[in-house]
């Protein structure tokens, strides 16, 4: 489904989209999981993928209880992903800066809609060279609702000054998808460790291979 070209707009999710960070996360807790013993951490891992800090901890009380030592486990995983990766080191998405450079070449207006904490996200933007191709930064902690609800996906129109129809939105999460959706935008899946399933591919517009076959999509070059 093609947008009002007169107003374009994409919305990018971050983790999982821009930056290959879903794994490296993921790497993080499975050491701690093995260093203290606490089992399946697959289950809650995967619904915490595209949802803000604040659900993450409680998706992760509700599965291994309230006496989880959730927050002194998050410190240390948060301490050593720092540690890896701050400073530029976070590998990129294949074609992320091929796909935002045709997006700056075709007058798309840009956000990033991410729900990591904003001074984080500009940081990681920042630190990637990849700044000047976004027009706004929405951050979880900007919101009161999470994703799957459409919150901080309206904010990002608000701040792009484009209504909800005009706008694209590259996810690669479940709760993103559905966020969009709620939004009445225009969703692609761009799956990273959530393959889609029948619901995801209903909601989306599109469920695309890799960030370059978006370009193809939309018909821009």
């Amino acid at each position: 489904m093609s947008i009002n070209q007169h107003n374009k707009a994409v919305i990018f999710d971050m983790d999982g989209v821009v930056f290959d960070s879903e794994r490296a996360v993921y790497k993080g807790w499975k050491e701690l999981a093995e260093k203290y013993g606490f089992e399946n951490l697959d289950i809650p891992y995967m619904r915490c993928i595209g949802v803000n800090a604040a659900s993450s901890k409680q998706i992760f009380l509700d599965y291994y209880g309230e006496d989880f030592p959730y927050d002194r486990y998050k410190d240390e995983q948060s301490k050593n992903y720092h540690e890896k990766y701050d400073g530029g080191r976070l590998p990129l998405k294949k074609g992320v800066r091929e796909l935002l450079q045709r997006f700056k070449n075709n007058n798309y207006k840009t956000a990033i809609a991410s729900s990591t904490r904003t001074e984080l996200v500009v940081r990681q933007i920042q630190d990637a060279g990849l700044a000047e191709y976004f027009d706004v930064i929405v951050g979880g902690d900007m919101v009161l609702r999470s994703k799957p609800e459409p919150d901080i996906f309206l904010l990002a129109c608000d701040e792009l000054k484009c209504t909800p129809s005009e706008a694209y939105v590259i996810e690669d999460s479940y709760n993103g998808i559905r966020a969009a959706y709620a939004a009445k935008m225009h969703p692609i899946m761009v799956p990273d460790m959530l393959m889609p399933d029948d619901e995801m591919r209903g909601k989306a517009d599109a469920v695309l291979e890799d960030l370059l076959a978006v370009s193809e999509y939309i018909g821009i070059k």
